[in-house]
């Protein structure tokens, strides 16, 4: 059984399919798709370059964690380091680097794939890869410059059971911590981080 359940590519037939929006680097498309009783349905979801994101842990056991404010949900979210796979046909593993330096001005020894996910893909196809990154160090190159909502970014490091409890009680809710925690947290429990994955591991939903 346990074999069968695994995520598999399908896709039902579709017609009328168009963009009515696309924007600086998401879209929306818009297409009727065929139910297994025969009708059709419309289903609006967003078109989205995919997105990377990184649990940095420290030697300590705690994780580097960001504070910024999200608009669409009127909150100021802890999450960790993210970025847009915007660059067409860029590593994965190349932009969460870069993701780590310009966000929190650290770099890592040690890099591995923690989980993959889609974000809500009953309304999105965004795929994230969410990377394990330890044997932290500051970067010594110079500091990147911030802009817009990025100027006001908190950081901070957080033991890795301290946020486990948090995301439990419901105090925080950014989709890549709770994620990334949460499978980090199961990965140690199931007898550490040999298991994962390397860090240049195919990724069928966002091919590089």
């Amino acid at each position: 059984m346990a074999e069968q359940v695994r995520d598999t590519a399908e896709q039902w037939p579709e017609r009328n399919g168009s963009t009515p929006f696309q924007g600086r680097v998401t879209g929306v498309r818009t297409e009727e798709v065929r139910m297994p009783d025969g009708s059709w349905a419309r289903r609006d979801y967003q078109l989205h370059p995919g997105s990377v994101a990184v649990l940095a842990l420290d030697a300590e056991q705690r994780v580097l964690v960001l504070r910024q404010y999200r608009h669409p949900v009127k909150r100021r979210l802890w999450e960790l380091p993210a970025g847009l796979l915007d660059v067409p046909g860029e590593n994965p593993l190349h932009a969460a680097q870069r993701e780590l330096f310009e966000e929190a001005h650290c770099k890592a020894g040690e890099w591995r794939v923690l989980v993959d996910l889609y974000t809500s893909p009953g309304g999105s196809n965004e795929a994230l890869r969410l990377f394990l990154a330890t044997d932290l160090a500051e970067a010594e190159e110079e500091r990147y410059a911030a802009h817009g909502e990025e100027l006001e970014i908190e950081t901070a490091r957080v033991p890795l059971a301290e946020l486990v409890r948090l995301i439990l009680a419901g105090e925080l809710q950014s989709p890549t911590m709770v994620s990334g925690v949460l499978a980090l947290n199961a990965a140690l429990a199931a007898g550490g981080l040999d298991a994962l994955r390397p860090a240049d591991s195919p990724w069928p939903a966002r091919p590089f």
